[in-house]
């Protein structure tokens, strides 16, 4: 059985850059496909995601391997407010948003240390949060399809079209990963996803399949192109609901991080710090031009993958990405990179978080002759699943989010339920 690299071990440099830039290929596809549909450069988000996450690390003491991204939970309400304002200012006005919703996260955070974390158990138990975590990665096991070329694109007749280079693209890279976690020996072992990820744009290359003009375009060296923001109640009020999705699924990707390194992350360091370091990330980057953080799925799955939990990883990483946004060619040689390569990668990562919910599920050991247990991890499975969505003007939820929101309300419920001692369950 492969050794864990537990958080606080340093592994040498010839090791830990590849892993670094293991993890750094693993989110950038995500990373920059927010600003990429808001319109706004890149570099910023790698800069200021960067830097929140070495700020998150310190603030978490370094005891929580996580790496903080840009939220797809704020697409839908920034892009109405980028519609409801003429002159090109509508980011402007969601930055402003992006600033608020920082701060709420600090007072969440605040909560947090407050109430301490024993409520979790209640709002949240092993027989909805497992399924919750399943959902995290299930409901984005479509998104990664259809990047590798698996859904096909349909056009005007209702014809549903395939591209076998980029399927057979995203297929090699699948292969190589998979290959490599079960052959590869040594150092080898532990980074199959960086192998696949070199090998398969490699072939995309070869087939021709990547843009580079971009790259030739691109300078050298370049100032990210910050953005200052401003302060409207009006776009405030749309973006802010979002929040709460990034606080459900932030306890949920830190209760799957937990499960995986072995060790009650909510405890020690504590929930509240990891909520605290997406919050001031968060607020930081508003005022420079960025997009919300969470953190990132993408990254949960290399964990998972490769038993390498160091935080002086991820760090580098972080450190990676910052140096990356004031080199021009060399983001855009990354940007080049293809939909079915970062596909094929993705399709296994999500797929191990959805597989690391099922084994919350079994470890725990959730009696499901109760009726409790059998419903709310059959409500949520259903909820997350299904495509199931609540709107509300320009506020929408769905998926997980929905699906958390349901559970909290059922467990809750169950709860109360309980102590009028009038559940059916003794009888």
């Amino acid at each position: 059985m492969q050794r864990s690299v537990q958080v606080n071990e340093r592994l040498p440099w010839s090791q830990s850059i590849p892993l670094s830039f293991q993890h750094l290929f693993a989110m950038f596809g995500a990373n920059v496909l927010v600003p990429i549909i808001f319109g706004v450069d890149p570099s910023v988000i790698l800069l200021m995601n960067g830097i929140g996450t070495l700020i998150y690390i310190l603030i978490c003491k370094g005891q929580i391997p996580a790496y903080l991204g840009s939220s797809f939970a704020f697409i839908s309400p920034v892009t109405a407010v980028i519609n409801q304002y003429a002159g090109g200012e509508g980011y402007a006005y969601a930055l402003g948003g992006f600033v608020i919703v920082g701060l709420v996260f600090i007072a969440v955070a605040l909560l947090i240390k407050w109430l301490g974390t024993s409520w979790i158990d209640v709002v949240f138990p092993p027989a909805a949060m497992g399924a919750i975590v399943a959902i995290i990665g299930l409901e984005l096991v479509p998104v990664a399809a259809g990047q590798a070329g698996l859904l096909g694109t349909t056009d005007m007749n209702g014809n549903v079209n395939y591209d076998g280079e980029a399927i057979f693209v995203s297929l090699f890279t699948l292969g190589v990963i998979v290959l490599g976690n079960v052959l590869f020996r040594g150092f080898m072992k532990i980074i199959p996803i960086l192998c696949g990820f070199v090998l398969g744009y490699i072939l995309a290359a070869i087939l021709g399949i990547p843009n580079f003009d971009v790259v030739k375009d691109a300078s050298f060296l370049a100032m990210p192109d910050f953005t200052a923001p401003k302060f409207d109640w009006s776009a405030i009020i749309i973006i802010l609901p979002a929040a709460l999705v990034v606080v459900a699924e932030h306890v949920g990707h830190l209760i799957v991080t937990s499960n995986i390194v072995g060790k009650d992350l909510s405890k020690d360091p504590g929930l509240h710090r990891s909520m605290l370091g997406n919050g001031i990330s968060t607020f930081i980057s508003g005022w420079a031009g960025s997009t919300p953080n969470t953190t990132y799925g993408e990254n949960i799955g290399v964990l998972a993958l490769t038993r390498v939990f160091s935080t002086f990883v991820l760090g580098g990483a972080a450190v990676l990405s910052i140096i990356l946004a004031f080199f021009g060619q060399f983001s855009a040689l990354i940007e080049a990179v293809p939909d079915p390569v970062i596909g094929g990668v993705s399709l296994l990562l999500y797929g191990v978080i959805a597989a690391s919910g099922l084994r919350m599920l079994v470890e725990s050991k959730i009696d499901y002759s109760k009726p409790t247990n059998l419903i709310l991890t059959t409500i949520v499975l259903v909820i997350g699943i299904s495509g199931a969505k609540l709107t509300y003007g320009n506020f929408e939820m769905k998926g997980m989010a929905l699906a958390t929101v349901v559970a909290i309300v059922l467990s809750l419920l169950f709860k109360i339920f309980e102590k009028l001692n009038i559940l059916n369950e003794k009888e």
